[in-house]
């Protein structure tokens, strides 16, 4: 028997919808808390209670308990309380993979309360996209972008449940 906190549902994204083809591709530049993926793709995580960034990205995920006050730039916000795992995992899934195919071309930015359990978390996942296992995805987190990354185990569970229900954006 099958937990309910194993929606069963194969999550793609077929990708966003560009305001004009002919801007060019804005990608973060490796710095501190930019996470380069194993497929190449940049995200920045950060942690909310460390204030406003100097560059703002062009879309963001906000990964709280509560609904965040509104940024200045357009984010996609996932429930997630402190020390556990998205309340709709399905949601999550997708929101994640849209994130992964936006910062193709985008500056995306991933944020949580302190930038390190459900930041690390969603890393995680999005890493799983280019091919690491869940463990191995941890690991890289957490040598490339803060060794506290993934608090619980329930978040690693998470992580087991994304790799195998989530598929990348197809790239046009």
């Amino acid at each position: 028997m099958r937990s309910n906190c194993f929606p069963e549902a194969r999550l793609t994204v077929v990708g966003h919808e560009r305001q004009n083809a002919s801007v060019n591709v804005t990608t973060w530049q490796l710095g501190p808390g930019i996470l380069e993926l194993p497929d190449g793709v940049r995200i920045r995580g950060r942690g909310r209670r460390n204030g406003d960034p100097e560059t703002p990205p062009d879309w963001g995920v906000v990964l709280l308990g509560r609904k965040p006050p509104e940024q200045e730039w357009p984010t996609a916000w996932i429930r997630w309380p402190d020390f556990s795992v998205p309340r709709d995992w399905r949601e999550a899934g997708r929101t994640l993979v849209e994130a992964h195919g936006r910062a193709q071309d985008e500056r995306v930015e991933i944020m949580c309360g302190g930038g390190k359990g459900r930041t690390g978390t969603a890393l995680a996942c999005l890493a799983t996209l280019g091919g690491l296992s869940p463990r191995e995805a941890v690991t890289y987190v957490r040598a490339n972008y803060d060794r506290h990354a993934v608090e619980v185990p329930w978040q690693r569970l998470f992580i087991r449940w994304f790799s195998t229900n989530a598929s990348p954006t197809p790239t046009t």
